[in-house]
C-alpha cells in the first residue's frame, strides 16, 4: 500500500460524528399551536409508569426505530403515538440544531405546528398530562441557570503508569449549565429546556 492508496480509501466519503454508529438516536418535536389567537408551546409530563424520568416535563419524541425512514419520520411517529393525533395534524415541520450528548445520545429536534388539537388523545402509558405555555411568556422570561460540576474518577485498574503525571495527572474537570423555566407550577429543565432555549434564541433572531 502506498500513500495514494491510503488517500484513495478516504476520498468521496462524507464525514460524520466519530462513533455515531454506536449512539442511541432519538428525535423530538417542539409542538406549536394557537390558543385564543396566541401562540403556545405544548409540553408533556411523562407518565409515572415510565422507567426513564417519570414525571419529568418533555417534548413528544423518542428512539428512532429501524422502520423509520429517518429522524423526521421518527419525530412524527412518536408525536402521533404519544398525542393520539394523525400525521396530517403536524404541519410545517422544520429542523433545529441536533444534539450530541456525553452519554452517547444523538438527538434530532424539530419544531412544527399542531392542528386538529381538539382531537388530542394522549397515550396514558407514556403521557401523564399535557400543558401549554404562551410563547410570549417564554420569550420574555429569563430562565434560571445552575451549574453541575462533573468530576473525573478513573476506575481502579486504570493504567495511570502509562500517562505523564500518573496519579497526579491534572484531569480537566468541567461543569454543565442546567436551565430551568417555571410556569404555573410546572418546571421545564434538562434537555427539554436546552432545546427550548435554542428555539427561543432562533425566534428572537
Amino acid at each position: 500500500m502506498d500513500l495514494l492508496n491510503v488517500i484513495a480509501k478516504l476520498k468521496n466519503r462524507q464525514p460524520s460524528i466519530l462513533g455515531s454508529e454506536k449512539f442511541r438516536k432519538s428525535a423530538i418535536l417542539l409542538p406549536l399551536l394557537e390558543i385564543d389567537n396566541e401562540i403556545h408551546i405544548l409540553f408533556e409530563v411523562r407518565s409515572m409508569q415510565m422507567r426513564s424520568q417519570p414525571g419529568d416535563t418533555c417534548f413528544p419524541g423518542g428512539r428512532i426505530e429501524p422502520e423509520d425512514s429517518g429522524p423526521l419520520a421518527g419525530a412524527i411517529r412518536e408525536t402521533t403515538e404519544e398525542l393520539g393525533l394523525p400525521e396530517t395534524a403536524i404541519q410545517n415541520i422544520v429542523p433545529l440544531d441536533y444534539i450530541v450528548s456525553d452519554s452517547g445520545r444523538l438527538i434530532y429536534p424539530y419544531a412544527g405546528i399542531l392542528t386538529q388539537t381538539d382531537k388530542l388523545n394522549p397515550n396514558p402509558e407514556e403521557v401523564g398530562e399535557v400543558f401549554t405555555v404562551p410563547l410570549e411568556y417564554l420569550l420574555q422570561t429569563e430562565p434560571e441557570v445552575y451549574k453541575v460540576n462533573l468530576q473525573v474518577i478513573p476506575e481502579d485498574n486504570f493504567p495511570l503508569d502509562l500517562i505523564v503525571g500518573g496519579e497526579n495527572y491534572n484531569w480537566q474537570t468541567r461543569h454543565v449549565n442546567e436551565i430551568f423555566y417555571r410556569y404555573d407550577g410546572k418546571v421545564i429543565w434538562g434537555l427539554t429546556a436546552k432545546v427550548l432555549t435554542h428555539f427561543l434564541d432562533l425566534v428572537r433572531g
